[in-house]
């Protein structure tokens, strides 16, 4: 197992051709901070350089996820600017959306292991995650309207979309926390298992995609899933689909899938995701923040 000791609210071992990033300020719960935004950035920049990465879980240490901002600053919290990035304009951008913006564009799929308490940001920012799996003593909650905001990290384009817009309103609207067992009836999470074992059960989902699963398909494919979220028709599907099927047709990669299937034996893919990705997404352009 390998340490990044670099970072100071953050913990990043990399074992097994698996990230664990671990939010590390147990004594406060977690809370978010100006700091743990830039080195979340930063580690997603190490993550989707690295190609011994394949696969990535986000954890809180101690008893917490994460559990919303840190509250420190009192009424001038969400005022003062230290939890946000600057722009050439008046309005400074949400450094929640920053994070969940980033894990968005991130080429490796993430799994979130909410071991406790996740709220504010510590429950927004699992909605860019593929996979969100829950302690039996996890709780979550969207609580802005109960501190005077409004949901951020990009949450009302991520939450409507995972649980529907009935189940976001109700939760949105009322602010309230509640617990894992309705996380998961309300689509949220994927699972629920005891705190001691949840680690395990994700480094489990994630082991099974690095042995089986061939990178570069891997990175489109979580792609073209987020991506389709918000496309207007299903032939934006098919454009992308068929320059996909094309172009990783054409692989190293695909020939080994095939063969190994034949072959009945692993496969061993080969192509990197930092440098052998094929643009099928024609016309794709990222929008700038204004």
């Amino acid at each position: 197992m390998s340490t990044n000791k670099k970072y100071t609210e953050i913990i990043y071992e990399v074992s097994n051709n698996i990230a664990t990033v671990t939010m590390h300020r147990p004594d406060k719960m977690n809370a978010f901070t100006g700091v743990m935004m830039n080195e979340l950035l930063q580690v997603f920049d190490e993550i989707d350089a690295d190609d011994n990465v394949r696969a990535v879980i986000v954890t809180g240490s101690g008893r917490a996820f994460c559990a919303g901002a840190d509250l420190s600053h009192g009424a001038d919290t969400f005022s003062d600017g230290k939890m946000s990035g600057q722009t050439p304009t008046s309005v400074r951008r949400d450094g929640g959306g920053m994070v969940t913006l980033r894990m968005f564009r991130c080429n490796k799929p993430i799994i979130g292991a909410i071991n406790g308490a996740a709220v504010g940001i510590g429950a927004t920012m699992t909605l860019p995650m593929d996979i969100r799996i829950a302690a039996d003593t996890a709780k979550m909650g969207f609580v802005f309207t109960r501190r005077g905001i409004v949901p951020e990290a990009c949450s009302s384009w991520f939450l409507p979309r995972l649980v529907g817009i009935a189940q976001a309103q109700e939760w949105v609207l009322t602010g309230r926390v509640f617990l894992a067992d309705e996380a998961l009836r309300g689509g949220l999470v994927r699972s629920i298992h005891p705190h001691a074992e949840l680690l395990q059960v994700a480094r489990d989902l994630a082991q099974e995609i690095v042995d089986n699963t061939a990178p570069v398909s891997v990175a489109l494919a979580r792609q073209m899933m987020w991506r389709m979220l918000g496309a207007s028709h299903p032939m934006d599907a098919h454009r992308v689909d068929s320059r996909g099927i094309q172009e990783r047709g054409r692989s190293a990669d695909t020939r080994e899938g095939v063969m190994s299937f034949l072959q009945k034996r692993p496969a061993v893919f080969t192509d990197k995701v930092s440098k052998d990705i094929p643009d099928i997404f024609v016309g794709w352009e990222e929008p700038e923040f204004f």
